[in-house]
């Protein structure tokens, strides 16, 4: 049970620690960069989350919601962290 506990506790702060180094999503330097971020994300979306999830608006969630369900998220499928920032941009701009 304790190893348990242990190996949860550092699933946890794997998890914040990439939430924290990944940043905010909108810290784009420029629109273009966030472009590319999008177009990327875009992209990226049917190769890691399409083949379990249909696909639903970016509105359909706040993205408050979207950081939380892509940290969730990003430990299934060995997300690198540049990947999860351009499918984070791509989900909270679709609308």
């Amino acid at each position: 049970m304790a190893k348990l506990r242990k190996t949860i506790m550092v699933r946890l702060l794997a998890i914040m620690l990439v939430v924290l180094s990944a940043g905010n999503v909108f810290a784009a330097d420029n629109e273009q960069e966030q472009r590319e971020q999008f177009k990327e994300g875009a992209r990226l979306w049917p190769v890691y989350c399409a083949q379990c999830h249909n696909a639903r608006p970016g509105s359909e969630f706040s993205p408050e919601q979207w950081d939380s369900i892509l940290m969730h998220m990003r430990t299934l499928p060995n997300l690198p962290a540049k990947d999860a920032r351009a499918i984070l941009t791509y989900l909270k701009l679709s609308h």
